[in-house]
């Protein structure tokens, strides 16, 4: 009898999984293999004008750009594109199917989970602030927990600060990482908390001078708003949750459009409902203000900003206008010895890391994180986008673990590499 209400139970969630990703039906998304940077133009041209969904960007000649369709745009868009002569593929017949395949393993995995770390899954809002709160209680010397305030939708954002001399020692650098900026990407999250994880609970030999000379500024959950969202409603949903004042139909903010540097200027969507919104002014978004006042507070110390998201192995610097900040080189350094170190241990089926100006490798864009944090002062500020492995968002829990462990040693040589560059501009100033 009881195996029998555990398999009504899982086929009740079955169909409940079912309705809720019938947004998506019909959907598909294709393959785009670009030869050269005027496809590339082409391709961001459409986006913009047909409200595309890109799921990954590519690279002429280096790896293809993947694109999610809807019944409304997909033929003028392949016309588009057979019209030019460029070659594309069904990648995904069907997303409707992928997301209940996806919703199915991670039902399975709940069931077999009682031994897993909170970063080997993909953990809900609630687990997240669990855990961020039971690191500080247990460590007290070297954790604080700072609840910096309330989401849109009332939930609290928290980030931990990492330091064994309590933020007190100013010859030494600070490192802010955050994560779930776009709340589809689920995979960023574990990698920040398996970062608390590796400097707090599991701290190794080998990694003692990064506790030891470097304070940590770790934010798990920019969005929980559309995190959350993602999981009971819209899986593949990317922005905010704030109600629009200029609309009454229209809900959210592309969070990582909403910085005020070169605002609503390119790469975006004056539409409210398309993903790329930037919203009705700089900073409307309560969460980006966070971000933004995280920043500034501890400006004089932060070397590096790791704005972290998915997916493409991608490591990206300012400026989305295909211009460069004054230390480009070595803003570039340190991203390809970061992109080297993950390399060195990536799947065989993972793509090599691209390292370069977001705007020259990817598209032109306005209102970034990574941009704007390199424009208050932060001398390194990046976009890290983790790898997908084929399955765009819908990465497996199965590569989790693989993608803690290699994008923590690009961490470390990051943080390495920046804390030389900060010593030396310390001693420089002495």
């Amino acid at each position: 009898m009881k195996s029998q209400l555990i398999l009504l139970f899982t086929a009740l969630l079955g169909l409940v999984a079912a309705g809720k990703h019938d947004i998506y039906a019909r959907n598909s998304v294709h393959g785009i293999k670009l030869r050269d940077r005027s496809e590339h133009q082409l391709l961001g041209d459409l986006i913009s004008t047909l409200d595309v969904d890109i799921w990954q960007y590519g690279e002429p000649e280096v790896r293809d750009a993947l694109v999610m369709l809807t019944p409304a745009n997909r033929e003028t868009f392949l016309a588009a594109m057979d019209d030019k002569g460029v070659e594309h593929y069904v990648k995904m017949a069907n997303v409707t199917e992928a997301l209940e395949e996806e919703e199915n393993r991670l039902l399975k995995s709940s069931r077999q989970s009682d031994q897993e770390l909170i970063f080997q899954k993909y953990p809900r809002y609630a687990e997240i602030d669990e855990y961020l709160e039971s690191i500080a209680a247990q460590y007290p010397d070297i954790v604080t927990l700072v609840n910096v305030g309330k989401s849109f939708e009332g939930r609290d954002i928290k980030y931990l600060k990492i330091s064994t001399t309590n933020f007190t020692d100013t010859s030494k650098p600070i490192y802010f990482m955050d994560a779930s900026m776009h709340a589809r990407e689920w995979v960023t999250t574990p990698v920040t908390l398996y970062s608390i994880y590796r400097l707090v609970e599991n701290l190794r030999t080998e990694d003692n001078d990064l506790l030891t000379d470097i304070d940590w500024i770790i934010l798990p959950l920019v969005n929980p708003d559309g995190y959350e969202y993602t999981h009971t409603h819209e899986r593949l949903w990317r922005k905010t949750r704030s109600i629009n004042p200029t609309t009454d139909t229209c809900i959210g903010v592309d969070a990582n459009r909403n910085f005020d540097v070169a605002f609503n200027t390119v790469g975006v969507s004056s539409d409210p409902c398309a993903m790329t919104y930037p919203g009705w002014e700089p900073f409307s978004e309560v969460e980006t203000r966070y971000v933004r006042d995280i920043l500034f507070e501890h400006l004089d110390r932060i070397q590096i900003y790791m704005n972290i998201h998915s997916h493409g192995n991608w490591l990206l610097f300012a400026y989305g206008d295909q211009t460069l900040p004054p230390n480009a080189a070595q803003i570039h350094q340190v991203a390809a010895a970061t992109g080297a170190a993950i390399d060195a241990v990536k799947l065989p089926q993972a793509g090599f890391y691209r390292v370069g100006n977001s705007a020259m490798l990817l598209y032109g864009s306005s209102g970034s994180a990574q941009d704007y944090g390199q424009l208050v002062g932060v001398p390194f500020s990046y976009t890290l986008e983790l790898p997908g492995y084929g399955y765009g968002f819908l990465v497996p829990e199965d590569y989790i673990d693989q993608i803690n462990t290699e994008t923590w040693l690009g961490i470390a040589v990051s943080a390495r590499l920046s804390r030389a560059y900060y010593r030396a501009r310390i001693n420089a100033n002495a």
